[in-house]
């Protein structure tokens, strides 16, 4: 099974792609812009929403389910809001097909008419909001914590498997309180969740921030993200959380009675992580023999291959297998054990590595006389014999090693590209030249963050949290800058 993967220093992007299609993650469908997540990838994606959905309740959030579905009429109560979807927007008008009367085939049929177009959602505020208008009257009704699973509609043109296509799937929490404070809380929790579940289940470091104005979330105050780094130098966006304020509530007028029996606004925020972390786990960890998988999210976490002539020796092994894979399980792991006679040995090798499973035994007659298995680990491409009463102990330890030396090798990639620079010169060269983050200050304003987008396609990834903030001088402009920012090109 050749791989004849294009390497990442020849072409990172065809790279990725070719990847994704080759070790089974997904595929190109027949819908424009849209992709089919295949089973493998869907493992990974489902383990991700296990541990998540896990880390949710653990917060007290429950799951429930909105409409699809938008009135059009809804998304213009919140102007900000339907200002930044208005051009990602797919609409329904008709509800009905007929045959054309010249037999040329099947027809929209103009007298089902819908009396309100319908919006395709691309998030499920405004639905959301409508619904919640029922549901609170009083300071016990709050706070509500709600989180949804559901797949939404973004008309993008220019789509990439995982990273951008027209429909995605993703959670959305949608959550409601009596007081800011309590609001304000919220999102930072849920930023602090995600970063917590992408550095320990994916692997991946993240920097914890807040956007500015311009990349704020439509009708949000504050929109607070984790924000990882590719190995191309390119940052991308984990994950969101967001204080709305009381802006839907204004807008689709829900309100509770106080302690005192005053009418007040409700507070709310949303935040969500979708598919597109699939994309990040691809680009942060694998390499050009094809994927490098954390072991907490690997669909299969050990793989064992038999080496064997004829049907005497594979009886005789898998005697001695069997028995091993039903230990490993009873250890908490998923294990295959492919006896398969249709693909020889090396093929099996190929093919695990390129999928990305972080432990491979290997064992053949050889192995069964010595009484050892050879132990291949993924991340690192090194083989050892081990004896078979070890082999368990081993196997389990290398969980561990592999998890978080692949954490540990983002960390040390991170590290090294993240540059401070304190001239627009100097920004630019750095962003030309090496990539990464760049910690530069920055005057606050619009037009310095929109003139060095258009002159650099470099855009302020988040304003760090956590750090200590530092006085300076805008790089662009001169002017007093409180903080530095982190810059970045961006998927």
């Amino acid at each position: 099974m050749g791989k004849n993967l294009t390497s990442r220093a020849e072409d990172y992007s065809k790279w990725y792609n070719e990847l994704v299609v080759k070790s089974d993650l997904a595929e190109n469908s027949g819908v424009r812009g849209c992709m089919v997540i295949k089973p493998y990838g869907y493992a990974i994606w489902e383990k991700m929403q296990a541990q998540l959905d896990k880390m949710f309740k653990e917060t007290g959030h429950e799951n429930a389910y909105f409409p699809l579905f938008i009135p059009k009429s809804y998304l213009s109560k919140e102007a900000s809001h339907v200002e930044g979807f208005a051009k990602e927007c797919a609409v329904v008008t008709h509800y009905r097909l007929k045959n054309a009367e010249d037999g040329s085939g099947i027809i929209v049929d103009e007298d089902a008419k819908l009396e309100e177009e319908l919006i395709v959602r691309p998030t499920s505020e405004t639905i959301i909001w409508d619904t919640y208008r029922r549901w609170v009257q009083s300071y016990r009704d709050l706070p509500i914590m709600v989180n949804q699973w559901a797949n939404v509609v973004r008309w993008e043109m220019r789509t990439r498997l995982f990273l951008r296509t027209a429909e995605f799937l993703w959670q959305e929490g949608h959550t409601a309180h009596a007081t800011r404070e309590e609001a304000v809380a919220e999102a930072e929790q849920m930023m602090n969740v995600y970063a917590e579940f992408v550095e320990e289940h994916m692997g991946v470091p993240v920097m914890k921030g807040t956007k500015t104005a311009s990349e704020r979330f439509a009708g949000a105050e504050e929109t607070y993200c984790i924000e990882a780094l590719m190995q191309d130098g390119k940052a991308l966006q984990a994950g969101t959380s967001h204080f709305l304020g009381q802006n839907f509530a204004k807008a689709f007028d829900v309100k509770f009675a106080n302690k005192e029996g005053k009418q007040e606004y409700v507070w709310a925020t949303s935040w969500g992580v979708s598919t597109r972390l699939m994309g990040a786990l691809v680009m942060t960890h694998s390499d050009d023999n094809g994927l490098v998988l954390p072991p907490k999210l690997a669909p299969i976490q050990v793989v064992i291959v038999p080496i064997y002539k004829g049907l005497d020796q594979l009886d005789a092994i898998s005697e001695k297998v069997e028995p091993l894979v039903k230990e490993l399980r009873s250890k908490g792991l998923s294990v295959k054990y492919d006896k398969r006679d249709t693909h020889k040995p090396g093929f099996k090798f190929n093919e695990y590595e390129l999928k990305g499973v972080p432990v491979r035994l290997a064992v053949g007659q050889r192995d069964l006389e010595n009484g050892t298995y050879e132990v291949a680990r993924r991340d690192t491409m090194q083989k050892e014999s081990v004896k078979a009463e070890d082999v368990v102990e081993k196997v389990v330890s290398l969980m561990d090693d592999i998890q978080e030396n692949i954490y540990n090798k983002a960390l040390a990639y991170r590290k090294d590209h993240i540059t401070q620079v304190d001239t627009y010169e100097e920004f630019k060269r750095v962003i030309e030249e090496k990539g990464g983050f760049v910690s530069a200050h920055w005057d606050g304003t619009g037009e310095t963050e929109e003139r060095v987008k258009e002159e650099t396609k470099a855009t302020i990834r988040c304003i760090p949290l956590n750090e200590e903030k530092e006085e300076g001088v805008c790089m662009v402009t001169g002017k007093p800058s409180t903080q530095r920012v982190l810059f970045a090109k961006a998927y």
